[in-house]
């Protein structure tokens, strides 16, 4: 067993709310200075810098984890994370289907860069990225399900985008055993659920901020290994 400092919640970029210096090789950097071991890569509604993220994270010795910030239809962040890339990027494809195609204003909004494992910029995603798919939340959680991930609703204690802002109380469906909170002082909020705090970091120096430490049980150092122990814990709705 062994003991493994998280944050499961971050944005490059590629989110436009993020600072252009939230590069992947960057939020790999910072992550190392903040002694973190676990670190998940969650732009909003898009996967597309997670490739050279985990090229960035590799460098450093960080198991990273692929994800994404889904906005549901309903306007609720759910965050998605995968034990695999692959599937990551296989649910990224899906969910293009499902978003809105708002072109993005980046005087106004700022530009969305897709970068390679150098942080040199390949691409740009030409439409808005934090605005709600066309999927509710129940269909949000069955496309995470079906690409073998895991999702919980995202700062349940936040006034905008947060589900009990959103919808006053948990809904009967989909079942969360697992909710992220921005201040562990708002437990009872969960009512009893599996509390994650996270970063939620848009810029270098929240990053560590907050996020918390967690048993894996394995001794294994090998990324795969160690996604895989976390992922279990997950599933069984405990952290």
């Amino acid at each position: 067993m062994r003991t493994v400092a998280y944050d499961l919640h971050l944005h490059s970029c590629l989110s436009p709310c993020g600072d252009m210096d939230m590069t992947p090789c960057n939020i790999a950097g910072m992550a190392h200075l903040c002694e973190l071991g676990i670190v998940a890569l969650t732009d909003h509604n898009a996967v597309d810098n997670c490739p050279a993220f985990f090229a960035a994270c590799e460098e450093y010795g960080i198991v990273p984890i692929a994800g994404m910030e889904l906005t549901t239809a309903e306007d609720i962040h759910l965050l998605c994370i995968f034990e695999t890339l692959n599937e990551a990027l296989a649910f990224g494809a899906a969910v293009k289907e499902h978003r809105m195609k708002i072109k993005n204003r980046v005087e106004i909004f700022g530009e969305q860069p897709i970068l390679n494992e150098r942080d040199e910029k390949i691409g740009e995603d030409p439409y808005f990225l934090p605005a709600a798919t066309d999927l509710d939340l129940c269909a949000a959680a069955e496309l995470v399900s079906a690409h073998n991930g895991v999702c919980w609703p995202a700062h349940i204690d936040r006034d905008s985008n947060g589900l009990l802002a959103v919808l006053g109380a948990f809904p009967p469906e989909p079942v969360f055993r697992i909710a992220e909170l921005r201040d562990s002082e708002n437990a009872k909020l969960a009512e009893g659920r599996t509390i994650v705090v996270c970063s939620d970091a848009h810029r270098l120096w929240e990053i560590g901020q907050a996020g918390g430490t967690l048993t894996l049980d394995t001794d294994e150092t090998d990324p795969d290994a160690v996604r895989h122990a976390l992922f279990t814990k997950l599933r069984e709705g405990r952290l």
